[in-house]
Order: C-alpha cells, then structure tokens, then sequence
C-alpha cells in the first residue's frame, strides 16, 4: 500500500505523527539559544606570552623570533604571523581546514616546552588559545567613580566580578585600565651613597622580610600544632622600620632613612577614559554554545542589582551590548517570516478561493519550518541570521508540493469524484512529479553543504535548512494534504430530476465567483494573446531573452556592483583608531586624546558616550582580551556611541 493511501485509511495516525513534529519543534525551538551568526571554529590558534617591562623592538627579538622559529614546524601549518608591542608577543598560527585543532594544540605545547628554556627570565609561560566565535566580547562595561576610584580595583575584584560569575553561560570576565594599589620605595641616591650601599641591597632587605614560612609542627600531649612565621607586611608603613643595614660603629640603617615609602596606586601606563572620566573597562564572554542574548539579559539584571550596593558615586554604562544588533537582527527576520507566512496565505486564498484548501496549504508552512527548529537543536546550532534567512527562502517553496497535489485532487472533485476517491487517484497522478521537483531543490541547495572554508560555515545551515523544510513539504504533501482533502473538502451537491438523472446543482455566484475569478479569466485571455505572439515569432522571442540576460551582467562586469563578505550594518557605534609618531610618551599621546575628544564633541553634539583607551599596561596578563587590544603607548583606541 502506498504511502498516500495509509495516510487516507489512518487519519487520526496522521494527524497524531504531525503533531508530535510539532510539539518537539517547538520544544527545540524554546531550547535554542539566539546569536548573531552560527558558532565558528575557523583554523587558527594563537601563542601569547606576556614580557612585563620589554619595548616592542625587546619583544620581538627576545620572545616572538624565538617563538617564529620553534612554531615554523608544525604539521598542517598554512600561514604563521606575529605581532610584537610593548611587554606583550601575539603569535598567531593558520592552519589548514579540516586540521585536527586538538592534535595541534599538543604539537604546539610540545615545541613551546622546547623553547621555553630560552626565553628569559622575566617572560611568563607562553598562553595557547584556540579562537572561536563564543572567545569574543559580548558586553562590555564603562565604571566610573569620583572619590571610590583609587579603591576601584578592589571593589570590582571583591563584589562584581564573583557575583557576575553567577551568571549562567559567562566565560569570562577582565578588567582593563583599573586602578592598582602599588607600593613605591624612592630611594634618595645621596642617601644611599653616604651608607655605602646598594640598590639590590636594599630591595634585598625589604623582600627578605615579606615572608610567611612553614615552621614545621609541634607535639604536646595528645595535640599536634602547625607553626608559621609570618612576617609579610599588613600596612605600606612597616617598610620604613626594616633594617636595611648595621654601620660599623653600630648603627642600624632603616629604609626611613634612606627612601620615601608611597602607598599609591600604579603610575599611568594605560588610560582608559569615558566621556573625560576616569573608568575601568569590563569585558565579559560567553561560554561556547551559550544564548548571547540571555547572557546579555542575565547581565544586565545582575548588574543593576549590584549597583544599588555600590558607593554612590561610581557609575555604570554600556560601551557595547552585541544582544541589541543581534535581536534587531533576528527579530527583524523572524517578522519577515510572520509576514511571509500571512501572504503566502492570502495569495493561496485569492487564487484558490476556497477556505478549506487554504486551510490545508496553510498546515504545510508550520509543520515543515518546525522540523528545521529540531535540526538545529540536533546539531548544537542557534537561531542567528543564516537560519532564519534560510527559513525565509524556504518559505515559498514548502506549499509548491501541496499546492500541486491539492488542484489536482480539485480537479478530481470538480469532475464529479467524492473527496476521499479523488484524493487517491490524484496523489496518484502527481506524486512522482512533486517528489522529482522536489529532488531538483535538493540538488540545487545540498553543494552548500560541502563547502569548505568560512562560507562552509556559513552557508552550511542554509543548505541543510532548506533541504530539510522543502523534503518535510514534500511528505507532508503526499500524507497529510491528500489526507486532510479527503476530510475538509466538500463534493459538488447533485440531486435526482424527475426523470431519475443525476444532475449537478447550480452554485450561485458569490463575490469571489464574479469578481476574483472574472479577472483571472482576463488574466488568462491576456496570457494566451502573450503566447500566441511570442509562439509566432520565435526568433524574435530568444534575442529579446538574450539581450536582457546580457544587460543584466553589465552591473557586475562594469565594476557598478561591488563584492563583500558580509555587509555592512549600522549598529550606532564608531571605533576611531590613531597612531601617533613611534616612541611618543603615553602623557603625550593622551593630550592628543582629549583634543579628539573634545572636538568630536564639538562636531557631533548627539555623541552619548566616547570611550578612549591608550597605553598598554606593563604587566599584561596572557588573556583573551589581549588579543582584541591594539592600544599601545602612540596608539588611542576610541569607541563613539551616537
């Protein structure tokens, strides 16, 4: 028995199969996280390793050369680049795709143990980092503080951040430009003479006496006790009574006696600014396969939580928050699919001018977009702008396959069939056509699905999505819209005359009789004259095709039409970077800074906020933000948000 005819003999069957697809599609649609783009692993991995104190010219020669020649014999490797700044080495290697990232990875940490011998001695342990679309910043926050500023440091440590990591799906947090206690010891040179010593002595001294040691343990009775010396330092001040030295006649030499001891914060290195104050930047990521736009909103609400516990004078704004583009984005797409969903309806409606089919083409759009939703749960993916966009270019084709067995089986009942009869021998007739037309979709969309390459990721879902959506239409087709035509449709009324003939009943026109299907009727009469015509003149018929195939290829071949990977968007924000003359003092490079930001101010009075950020902080941690900053002590990095 053929697949049609079961669907006809087991209606509630049928009915009950597509309502468990669903029910689990739109259970995989609640469960699917919202992003921007599908999640990306593209080929490369990164070597960072931090050199405190070293000039770009030092890193380089002492670290990343050293790095080059060690990285230069990893298997697979495509193409190896590396950039060199102030107290930090960024080594970036390319590898080809389809590489095993996880194997080189090893390989990587087996010639960096190789070579870390020969690093030197102030250079951390090189940091391996294997970039993905969830390593990017998703939010990032300006804090701001008056009087609480040289305490900021502390108190983003100690209350924000451990109650941001609460948050579900956070991957990261990092501070940039915060406030850091430091305790300097300017020693008076004179001084330091007139005693006979030196510098390493006395940071020997003050080192020596920051210690807590193990002392090893003591037994009385029946009790056993650990014992500990501890003598680091509790307050900046006890620095000013060690004893530095004895003089010959006896004489102990303290560190008040030849420095002045500061309890500051850090000389400036890195400036972050916003709107001319002094902030601190937090920047969060997301862990992988997290729905950006909860975490966005978790965030959110946490952190006007915790700044009602906050002194009042510090103050936080948004620099950037990825979950606005990404739902205006998305919700804009998801809008497209309601509208195309309502006009592939009325178009429906207006040419089959029956209820009851509209109803039955209607139940094909939902029922082959939610099998896409399960597909996407299935292979860990999200709802981002390439699925959606497939959903949209799916969204004509699903009710092409209904469409055709549903004027058939009409056609059937037109000519005098009962619906149930008619349902069978139509789907009959068209069943191997709708699934050839069905088939040529398939052989057009599924090469998306072996590209290799970023435009591999990409374009994969789309190629998947809308193989699914059309396949699912076309059994949807050839089950549930015969199916349901032997129920819903209604056959012609006919009566017995008085000469026992069966004779069909009259209709009365309705509005749609007179008016909808007068015009399609002139609609056809218009056709037919086309046809005839271009019938009749054949040869005039292809040069016109031709010509306007070739007019159509001009754009692009004279240059008018330009190419992009991705198309430009207007999210409202403006990253402004400037580099300033090799070697200029970072004090120099911020009084550029206030002028810029002074005078875009002047230009664009409808600036919300300008965050500017320049220097590079000497004692960088190997993290990832590292890798997304490019300030350096000539270098300003603003974002404008208008």
């Amino acid at each position: 028995m053929s697949i049609y005819k079961t669907a006809i003999n087991k209606p509630v069957t049928t009915i009950l199969i597509f309502v468990a697809v669903i029910i689990i599609g739109i259970f995989s649609f609640l469960r699917l996280p919202i992003d921007q783009f599908p999640e990306m692993d593209p080929p490369y991995i990164t070597v960072m390793t931090t050199y405190p104190g070293a000039s770009a010219s030092e890193v380089e020669t002492n670290v990343t050369r050293l790095l080059e020649n060690s990285l230069n014999s990893v298997d697979g490797l495509k193409k190896l680049t590396s950039t060199s700044k102030d107290n930090m080495s960024i080594v970036m290697l390319e590898m080809e795709w389809g590489t095993n990232l996880d194997e080189v990875i090893n390989d990587v940490r087996s010639y960096i143990d190789m070579t870390k011998d020969n690093l030197p001695s102030g250079c951390s342990n090189p940091f391996i980092f294997k970039f993905s679309s969830s390593s990017m910043p998703i939010l990032q926050y300006a804090i701001m503080a008056d009087e609480s500023y040289p305490g900021l440091d502390k108190l983003l440590n100690d209350d924000v951040l451990p109650q941001l990591n609460r948050v579900d799906g956070i991957g990261n947090l990092s501070l940039s430009g915060s406030p850091e206690r430091y305790v300097y010891i300017d020693i008076n040179q004179e001084k330091l003479d007139a005693y006979h010593l030196s510098l390493e002595a006395v940071g020997q001294a003050v080192s020596n006496n920051n210690l807590n040691l193990s002392s090893g343990t003591v037994k009385m009775e029946k009790e056993q006790y650990q014992l500990q010396v501890r003598s680091e330092y509790i307050e900046s001040s006890e620095i000013n009574n060690i004893v530095v030295t004895t003089t010959p006649d006896g004489k102990q030499v303290y560190v008040r006696d030849i420095a002045v001891v500061r309890d500051t914060i850090k000389d400036l290195t890195l400036d972050e600014k916003t709107n001319g104050r002094e902030s601190v930047r937090l920047i969060v990521t997301k862990q992988s396969g997290a729905n950006t736009v909860q975490i966005c909103k978790d965030v959110q609400a946490e952190m006007a939580k915790i700044q009602k516990r906050l002194p009042s004078d510090v103050k936080i704004d948004v620099i950037y928050d990825s979950s606005d583009y990404i739902k205006n984005a998305v919700y804009s797409l998801e809008e497209s699919i309601m509208y195309a969903l309502i006009f592939v309806v009325l178009v429906v409606l207006f040419f089959l001018g029956k209820w009851r089919a509209t109803l039955i083409i209607g139940l094909t759009i939902p029922i082959s977009l939610v099998v896409s939703f399960i597909y996407l749960l299935f292979v860990d993916s999200s709802l981002n702008i390439i699925s959606l966009s497939s959903l949209t270019v799916a969204i004509g084709m699903v009710v092409d396959d209904a469409i055709v067995v549903l004027e058939n089986i009409s056609k059937h009942i037109d000519r005098g069939s009962n619906p149930r009869e008619a349902s069978i021998y139509a789907t009959n007739e068209v069943w191997t056509s709708v699934i050839a037309t069905t088939l040529v979709i398939v052989a057009v969309f599924v090469p998306l699905t072996m590209l290799d390459g970023m435009a591999g990721i990409l374009f994969k879902e789309l190629g998947w999505i809308v193989t699914i959506v059309v396949c699912t239409s076309t059994l949807v087709a050839i089950t549930l819209t015969p199916m349901l035509s032997s129920k819903l449709l209604k056959p012609h009324k006919v009566h017995v005359d008085e000469n026992g003939q069966i004779v069909e009943e009259i209709v009365k026109r309705d509005w749609y009789q007179k008016y909808v299907v007068g015009l399609l009727d002139k609609v056809d009469a218009w056709y037919a004259k086309v046809l005839h015509i271009c019938l009749n003149h054949k040869a005039v018929t292809l040069i016109v095709v031709v010509v306007i195939f070739l007019a159509s290829l001009i754009p692009a071949f004279m240059g008018f039409i330009g190419t992009d990977f991705m198309q430009q968007g207007d999210n409202g924000r403006l990253s402004v970077k400037v580099e300033l003359q090799r070697g200029t003092r970072i004090e120099e490079t911020l009084k550029t800074a206030r002028l810029l930001e002074t005078r875009f101010q002047v230009l664009v009075p409808e600036i919300k906020m300008i965050n500017t950020s320049a220097g590079s902080n000497d004692e960088a941690e190997a993290n990832v933000s590292a890798i997304f900053s490019s300030t350096t002590n000539n270098k300003i990095s603003m974002t404008v948000v208008c």
